[in-house]
């Protein structure tokens, strides 16, 4: 069952190419958005926190600061609306998931460039 699946993944599920980012990466995404009969293109800029999953299935985790208020989004890779991807600076961070980074505040939450 699970080569079925595969199969159907690989085959029928289009998969775009985007540049090699991880945790701690700060990136930009670039959505398509449709608001009634107009669309429009919308970034998101964060730091990435994990990526999660593999082939179709895999996502990925951003978050930035709005004010004092921390605003997270689960991005699926594979989603039709992603116009590009693009990374702006490369963070050396020493886990694959930084989930401690939603405690720190000020110049605790900087993240060394890599």
């Amino acid at each position: 069952m699970d080569s079925l699946v595969q199969y159907v993944q690989n085959k029928y599920v289009a998969k775009k190419e985007f540049p090699d980012f991880a945790a701690g990466d700060t990136i930009t995404v670039f959505q398509e958005i449709s608001e009634g009969g107009k669309t429009r293109v919308q970034f998101f800029r964060g730091v990435v926190l994990q990526r999660r999953g593999s082939g179709s299935t895999e996502t990925f985790t951003i978050r930035k600061m709005s004010g004092e208020i921390g605003v997270e989004r689960i991005i699926p890779v594979n989603m039709p609306s992603i116009q590009k991807i693009e990374v702006n600076k490369r963070g050396k961070v020493r886990r694959a998931r930084i989930f401690y980074f939603r405690q720190l505040r000020g110049k605790k939450a900087r993240i060394k460039e890599a």
